[in-house]
Order: structure tokens, then sequence, then C-alpha cells
């Protein structure tokens, strides 16, 4: 509390790098019981002169959260980085910049949030309410500002294993994130600015105790109530090839990497119903190839299907119109027939597009995948269906980390021209390429983030990802297969049911703003102690 300058700020940047062990694949939730009470004791030290200008009066807590924060997404995202090495010889003067940029950048939403709580800061245990409400905060509007990136939530570390997942069916991830900040900071309590009644401190750690309580006792109810159950007559077969980015895109190893594809999906062995490959499985265009199409209608099985990550090309009409690519989902039939197709529609920043592409690239600067002119973005989210399961949600790669933000909004119009209402996915197909990142904590999180989208959703994850992890997860977040990371194989597994519906699908973060304003009310309207 009473340190200042450079090692107020290292403070703050230890303690924040510490919080990312609370993310996968460490999951120690319970490091934030130490870490959020150091960041509410290092604002309690940052009180500016209330005769100053507003930005005097509260940079020094700006500092603190943005070192914080800092701290935080290096330690979390730092594998970032990891992609720009698949091309080093091109862009290992980047690294630098994307591995202390992109954190830095973050940072500002926890750093803006944290100085305008400080405006209203108090000495008692309102503060660490007004604490969990500007960081939750400021973390759903980092996952909805331009295009949003709501990767690591804080929110996910109470939510490190299936008793701990089942409260997002109900409040959904951001709802989650200020209560459990509440919790996390809770023992900041016992050292306060100044003197805090008994009762009052009683009173803290009682409500947090009850939201642990509620928290854990909800998902343990939950569990009981919902035994394991799977749909009949359908076995899935998901291919992990693990095949090394570096080696994907040389034309020399199409030959090798399709066959490969052929060989673990063997359909000789095993009732499969449906074959699942990952994100862009052919390094090639589909479509443009009659031989692999016809080796694939050898492959599938009478009445079994064919669910593929695959580049979608849509050529130009005349010479003013360009040709676009598109990052697709397809469904290929017993005769190699594909009977339906869905675009990414949320694509990834200076991966998949550059802002500014046109411009951006006569300068020379070209995003990852390296296709000219970048991915095209799909018009709108769409369900796909074969003819066993019903319709599933084709989501590609990051598109699955965005809650509230994954089902398509309508199926079509009436002859009126009012929309008919959303239709109901029974699955959901993620299809992923990880292995930009290597062996690296990404993968991990990418996947925690996955399975807990299906919670939210009340929808089985069935995730084919080329390095992986690859699984299948039920509704309530149980996984019943899984393939771990750079494991090179098929998954068999069958196809767990959906339910009917979370109370999060039907109301969305209405949750998170009443938990908010609930939260709030002490600090605006203060009572004596």
């Amino acid at each position: 509390m009473l340190q200042w300058g450079w090692k107020r700020s290292m403070s703050a940047f230890i303690s924040g790098g510490l919080s990312a062990l609370a993310m996968p694949p460490a999951d120690m939730f319970w490091i934030l019981f130490f870490t959020f009470p150091v960041l509410v004791w290092l604002i309690d030290g940052t009180a500016g002169d209330p005769g100053r200008r507003l930005i005097a009066r509260i940079k020094p807590s700006f500092v603190t959260g943005w070192w914080f924060a800092f701290g935080y997404f290096l330690a979390g995202l730092w594998w970032i980085g990891a992609a720009l090495l698949v091309d080093v010889d091109t862009y290992a003067w980047v690294v630098p910049l994307v591995v202390l940029g992109i954190p830095a950048f973050l940072a500002l939403f926890w750093a803006v949030a944290i100085s305008f709580a400080r405006l209203v800061w108090s000495d008692d245990w309102r503060r660490i309410a007004i604490l969990a409400v500007s960081v939750g905060l400021a973390e759903y509007l980092r996952g909805t500002v331009l295009t949003g990136f709501p990767w690591n939530t804080i929110g996910y570390a109470a939510l490190t294993n299936v008793l701990m997942m089942q409260s997002v069916s109900v409040l959904g991830l951001y709802a989650i994130t200020p209560l459990a900040i509440l919790v996390f900071a809770s023992p900041a309590i016992f050292a306060p600015a100044s003197g805090v009644k008994p009762r009052r401190v009683r009173a803290l750690m009682m409500v947090s105790l009850v939201l642990v309580a509620t928290h854990v006792g909800f998902g343990y109810w939950r569990l009981q109530q919902n035994p394991v159950q799977f749909v009949d007559e359908v076995r899935l077969r998901i291919v992990q090839p693990a095949i090394q980015q570096n080696e994907k895109w040389q034309p020399e190893n199409e030959s090798d990497i399709f066959n490969s594809y052929l060989q673990l999906s063997d359909s000789k062995n095993g009732d499969i119903t449906h074959f699942i490959w990952p994100e862009s499985a052919f390094p090639f265009v589909l479509t443009q190839r009659r031989g692999e199409l016809a080796a694939i209608a050898e492959l599938i099985p009478q009445d079994a299907f064919l669910i593929t990550g695959a580049m979608r090309v849509e050529e130009g009409l005349n010479d003013e119109n360009k040709t676009r690519v598109f990052n697709s989902v397809y469904v290929i039939n017993h005769r190699g027939e594909i009977t339906g197709a869905a675009d990414k529609s949320h694509l990834v920043p200076f991966g998949e597009y550059l802002p500014f592409q046109e411009y951006a690239e006569r300068l020379g600067l070209h995003q990852l995948t390296g296709v000219e002119g970048g991915f095209s973005e799909g018009v709108s989210r769409r369900l796909l269906s074969t003819s066993t399961t019903g319709s599933f949600l084709p989501l590609i790669c990051y598109e699955i980390i965005f809650p509230g933000q994954i089902q398509p909004e309508h199926i079509g119009s009436n002859p009126d021209g009012s929309k008919t209402g959303r239709q109901k996915a029974d699955w959901i197909v993620n299809v992923t390429n990880d292995a930009w990142f290597g062996k690296t904590s990404g993968p991990y999180q990418h996947h925690r983030q996955a399975v807990v989208r299906g919670v939210e959703e009340g929808l089985p994850v069935i995730r084919a990802a080329n390095s992986g992890i690859s699984s299948v997860s039920d509704a309530f977040g149980r996984i019943h297969a899984i393939l771990g990371l750079g494991e090179r194989g098929s998954l068999d597994a069958e196809l767990p049911i959906a339910i009917e519906g979370t109370y999060y699908q039907k109301i969305g973060n209405w949750w998170f703003f009443l938990i908010c304003i609930v939260m709030l009310l002490p600090s605006v309207w203060r009572r004596s102690d």
C-alpha cells in the first residue's frame, strides 16, 4: 500500500503475471486469492490530490492497473508469438512487437476501468465491489469492442473443472466475472486502508462463502440430475493428423497430407456415421480436385458424412470482381457431393485479414495465412445438417470463444418479411488448427473455452484440431473422449445429446448488467457503517 514509483509498478506487474497461472494448463485459480488483494492494496496507495485536474488524479491508478493487466496478458498470451515463428525468416522482427504490443493494448481496458473506479473508491469493503464491477465491465468491452478478443476472460478462473462450470449455464461467462473478482479480492478486507467494523468484514466474507457454496453446490446438483446420454446409432470419428504448420502448404506434401487423412479415417474399422476433419484440412482447393473427391466418396460408407474444414473459392464474375477465398466447413456425403457449406464470419485480425487490407498489401504487408487479399468474411452464421443427427453449428477456430455470439440470429423470413426466429442446433462442431502455436499454453486455453461455450449453450461440442486438443464434451462439460496436444491419430466416440436450452441461452448477458448494477448500489447509496 505504501509502495510508489517503479516499486509499485513492479509489484503490480508481478502480481498480474502470477494471476495468469489461474488459466489453463496450470488452472491454479487459488492464486487469485493472493494477487487480487495485492491489486486492491496497490490501488489504495494511489490516492491523488483532490485539488488537481482529473488526469493527474487518476494517473497513479491508471499506471498501477495497466502494469497489473500487462503482466496478466503477457504471461497468458505470450504464445501468440509462436505463430510468427512458423515463417521465422519473414516475421522474426515482428515477434517482440506482437508479444509485447497485444498485452500492452489489452491492458488499457483494465487501466481505464481501474482509473474511473478510483474516482469512487472508498476506504472500506465497498472498494472491492467497485473493483469487481469495473474490471468486469472492462472484460465485457474487451470481448466486444473492435471485433472483440475475450481470450482468458478472468471469469474462466472460476470454471476450472466440470463441477465449477455449471453456473455458466445460468449466468454466462461475463456475469460470473465480477462475482469471481469479488470473491478472489475479498481477503483484501483484512488489511483495509482504514478501520472497518468487524460486522462489515463478516458480512463480506459471508457473501463470498455463500457465492462459493452456491457455485459448487449448484454444479454438484446439476451433474447429479443429468446423467450421461448419447444419440442412438451415431458414431463419430475425429481425425487429428498433427501436421506441422511449416510443412502443410508445401506443394510436394499435398499427396502425403491427403493420404494421411484417408488412412486415419479408415472406415473399415468401426461403424462410423460421421468423419470430422479439422480446419483447412486440405492444402489445396478441394472443389478443383475430382480425384480427391472421388477418394472421399470411396472412404465414406452409405448414409455417412464427412464434416471438414476447407478453403472455399468464389470466382469473380468479371474483371472487376476479384476472386474471394473463404475459410469454410463442408458437409460431404458418400457420393462425394458437397451437401452443405458454411463460411467463417468472425475472422482473426492480422491472421486471416489485415485492417485496410488493400493499402497494407501495397506496403508489402501480409496476414499470416498468406492468402492474397485476405480471407473474405461470411455473410452470416448458419447451421448445417446431416440426415441422421439434425442440425449442427459449425464454428471455425476462435469463433467459439465469444460468449453469446455464436448462434445464428434467424433461419429466414416469412412472406410478410418478418424473421422466422432462431433455429436450434443439436450439437457444435468446432474445427481448428492450433498447430500455429505449437506445444504452448494457447491450445489448452482454446480447448477450455470451447468446452465452456458448450455448457453455456447446452450443446455437446465436437472438436477437431489439427495438432490437438481434439475432444468430445457434452452439454455439461464432461469430456468423453480426448486426443492430447501433439498426438497423431483418430478418436472414436458417441454423440452426447443436447438439452432443451439453458437460462443463459434464453436471456443472454442481461444477468451481467443486473449483477453490475446490484454490486454498484452500495457505492452509490452509502449508508453509515
